[in-house]
């Protein structure tokens, strides 16, 4: 199985690049990364794989300046971009090839699949069904989370690679690009309040994180949405976890297992066995988007 990669204009003069794995199937599996992640990224290419084997297409792509070049304006990606994730729905739908299309993110990813679902986008009318993994739901309490000494080891690798993009960013926009400083910008409070949310309009990051964050949104979805998140995630609150709006909800279902970590699951049956979670997610869409 090979990728085939795509470039779509996007109408502010950015770019995304998709990559797709196609088999003339007649229904598409959407993929979005996580934080600082690609569609070539060992999760994504798993459920990639798991996918194309049950008789899917495939399309994983990648956030503004993800894909290994960097985007052309000051803004980036962030949780709640989710006018590029219709960009790239409304495109899969115009041409023509699939019968149904079903959405499927980790992480950020997955943050970025609710709110597109629930916010009443209209490109999500194009969408059968949705699954989320590992998905921080409420971005402020994710934030506090990964804010403690335990979450150290994680933080600084998210922060490195992060602030190394904001640098890059810097010497092409000197003026709208503030300086990062790695001694001061550690949290992603930091990193949210000096560089996300004012490049992307939000002001602060509190307010970021209150436009943004999926948990206001899961009300309005009206699809089948399947919401996967370990127990044992370091990354997560215990907010992320929407127990009492999936216990009532018609279409919010909530899974958490015992243990599973962040993008995890590792309980392959065999060396070439898929992941729990890339297994669920196939089965679960499948049971709500007809056959191949």
């Amino acid at each position: 199985m090979r990728w085939k990669r795509e470039r779509l204009g996007l109408p502010d003069g950015d770019f995304l690049d998709l990559d797709w794995m196609s088999q003339a199937s007649s229904r598409l599996m959407i993929i979005s990364h996580g934080l600082e992640g690609s569609s070539r990224r060992p999760y994504v290419a798993g459920l990639a794989r798991a996918a194309y084997r049950n008789e899917w297409d495939v399309l994983a792509w990648n956030f503004r300046g993800c894909s290994g070049e960097m985007n052309r304006l000051p803004r980036f990606y962030h949780s709640g971009a989710t006018e590029d994730l219709a960009a790239v729905v409304e495109h899969a739908a115009r041409l023509g090839r699939f019968r149904e299309i079903a959405v499927a993110g980790f992480s950020l990813g997955g943050n970025m699949t609710l709110k597109f679902l629930g916010e009443g986008n209209p490109a999500a009318a194009h969408v059968s069904a949705g699954v989320a993994i590992s998905v921080p739901c409420d971005l402020q309490a994710a934030a506090v989370a990964m804010a403690a000494p335990s979450r150290a080891v994680y933080m600084r690798r998210f922060r490195n690679d992060i602030l190394a993009k904001w640098e890059r960013k810097r010497r092409r926009f000197p003026d709208q690009i503030p300086r990062p400083d790695r001694s001061r910008h550690r949290s992603f409070r930091d990193l949210d309040d000096v560089f996300t949310a004012p490049i992307h309009g939000f002001g602060t990051a509190e307010n970021y994180w209150a436009a943004c964050s999926a948990k206001g949104f899961l009300e309005g979805i009206r699809k089948p949405v399947l919401i996967l998140s370990a127990k044992d995630d370091p990354f997560l609150a215990p907010s992320c976890y929407p127990v009492d709006l999936a216990a009532r909800s018609d279409h919010v279902h909530l899974e958490s297992p015992e243990r599973g970590g962040h993008v995890g699951f590792m309980d392959r049956l065999g060396s070439d066995a898929d992941l729990w979670a890339e297994r669920r997610t196939v089965s679960f869409l499948g049971a709500h988007v007809g056959a191949a």
